[in-house]
C-alpha cells in the first residue's frame, strides 16, 4: 500500500515479445531474397535494351517468380532454426488463416481489404522477423484459398512480407502505447498501402503491351521517361484500389486497433515465446 498523498507508481510495459528473433543467417537471407525481389521488380527500369534479359521479357515473371520462392523458402527454413518454436508456429497459423479468410471479403471491390489492417498489428507486436514470416505466408494461403496462383504470387508473398516486416521495425515497440501508437500505425497503414499497390505494378507494368503508349512501358526509352509513364499508369490504373486499401487500413487501425492489440500481446505473453519448453522427468 502506499501512503496518503504519495505518487502513485505506474508499471513499467514490459519489453516486447518477438516471436522471432533474426540471427546472422536469417538477417543474411533475408536480404539476399530482399535484394532479389528488388532487382525482380525494378529490372525494367535498368535493364539494357540490348541485354538478353529485355529480349527474353516475356520468361522474366516465371524466372523471377521461381527464383523467390525458392529464397522465400531459404528465409522462413533459417527463420524457423533460429528458434520458430511450436508456439510461434500456432500463432502463425493462427494470423495467416485469419488474414487468408479476410482477404476473399473485399479483394477486387474499389481496395477494400482487411488483411491489410491485421498484417500491421501483427508485425508491430510481434516485430519484424515474424512480420516478414506471415506476410508472405497468409499471401500464399490466400492465394490457395481464392485461386490466385500465378507467376505474380512470389512477388505478391514478398511484398506483403515487407509490409508486415516494416510494422515491426516502427519506433517505440516498448513504450508507445493509447492514441500515439494508434495515429503512427495508421500512418504507417495508410503509406504502406500504396506502396505495396505501387510495388506491385512494377511486377505487370513492362508486360501490359496493351496499354496505351503513353503509359506503357518503352524498352527503349530512359529512366526518367519511364518513371513517368509508370506513375501515370499507377494513376490511371491502381489509385482508386490503393486509397481504398489505405483508407480501409486506417479506419479499422483506428477503431479495432486498440481491443486488437491488447489482444495480440496478451497471447504473446501467455505463449512466452522466449521460454522454452522443457519436460520434466518422471
Amino acid at each position: 500500500m502506499t501512503a496518503p498523498g504519495a505518487p502513485r507508481r505506474t508499471a513499467p510495459h514490459q519489453p516486447q515479445v518477438r516471436a522471432v528473433r533474426l540471427g546472422p543467417r536469417s538477417l543474411a537471407a533475408l536480404c539476399l531474397v530482399s535484394v532479389i525481389g528488388v532487382a525482380g521488380f525494378g529490372w525494367p527500369l535498368f535493364a539494357d535494351p540490348a541485354s538478353q534479359v529485355g529480349t527474353h521479357a516475356q520468361d522474366a515473371p516465371w524466372l523471377f517468380a521461381g527464383l523467390l520462392v525458392l529464397l522465400v523458402a531459404v528465409v522462413a527454413a533459417t527463420i524457423s532454426e533460429s528458434g520458430l518454436g511450436p508456439k510461434a508456429v500456432a500463432m502463425l497459423g493462427v494470423l495467416a488463416a485469419t488474414g487468408a479468410a479476410l482477404r476473399p471479403i473485399g479483394a477486387g471491390t474499389a481496395g477494400i481489404e482487411p488483411m491489410f489492417f491485421l498484417m500491421v498489428l501483427s508485425g508491430r507486436v510481434l516485430g519484424p522477423g515474424f512480420g516478414f514470416v506471415l506476410g508472405s505466408v497468409t499471401m500464399f494461403s490466400s492465394a490457395l484459398l481464392t485461386g490466385g496462383v500465378g507467376p505474380w504470387m512470389p512477388f505478391q508473398m514478398l511484398a506483403m512480407g515487407w509490409f508486415t516486416m516494416g510494422a515491426g521495425l516502427l519506433p517505440g515497440p516498448d513504450r508507445l502505447r493509447g492514441r500515439a501508437e494508434l495515429s503512427l500505425l495508421a500512418v504507417y497503414g495508410f503509406l504502406a498501402a500504396f506502396a505495396y499497390g505501387t510495388v506491385m505494378n512494377l511486377e505487370g507494368w513492362p508486360f501490359m503491351s496493351a496499354l496505351a503508349s503513353s503509359v506503357a512501358f518503352d524498352p527503349h526509352a530512359g529512366v526518367p521517361a519511364n518513371l513517368a509513364r509508370f506513375l501515370a499508369y499507377c494513376v490511371a490504373t491502381s489509385l482508386g484500389w490503393d486509397l481504398g486499401r489505405a483508407v480501409v487500413t486506417v479506419v479499422l487501425t483506428l477503431t479495432l486497433g486498440a481491443p486488437l492489440l491488447r489482444a495480440l500481446r496478451r497471447a504473446t505473453r501467455r505463449a512466452a515465446f522466449e521460454t522454452p519448453v522443457t519436460f520434466d522427468p518422471r
